[in-house]
């Protein structure tokens, strides 16, 4: 049974940091890639981050390059997003995923994931 669980979320003040984990289990991950969406209430779902599980090449939206850093742990089945300067404007529930690499592409389009976790929530407040 495939199953992804974050964990790590919070309460953060603005331009503090904080580190999402992915714990994967049930399946193998070979040509696979770990998506982090996040979606903020009355917004719709949005891809920030995405790795490759094979290659470790990352992929990131525009808004949190420089900022936001993707990761795994292979041996652990682990999977990581080291958030910084976190913004007011990052609060959200903040999901991963994970989906075939069809022609070894990596998206940040939440179709291309087929397992999701249940979410982490992070609020950026002072």
């Amino acid at each position: 049974q495939v199953q992804l669980v974050e964990s790590g979320g919070g309460l953060v003040q603005p331009g503090g940091s904080v580190r999402l984990s992915c714990a994967a289990s049930g399946f193998v991950l070979d040509y696979y890639a770990i998506g982090w969406f996040r979606q903020a209430p009355g917004k719709e779902r949005e891809g920030i981050s995405c790795i490759s599980y094979t290659d470790g090449r990352t992929y990131y939206l525009d808004s949190v390059k420089g900022r936001f850093t993707v990761s795994k742990d292979n041996a652990k089945n682990m999977f990581y997003l080291q958030m910084n300067s976190l913004k007011p404007e990052d609060t959200a529930v903040y999901y991963c995923a994970t989906g075939f690499l069809y022609g070894n592409r990596l998206k940040l389009d939440s179709n291309a994931y087929d397992w999701w976790g249940c979410g982490t929530q992070v609020t950026v407040s002072s």
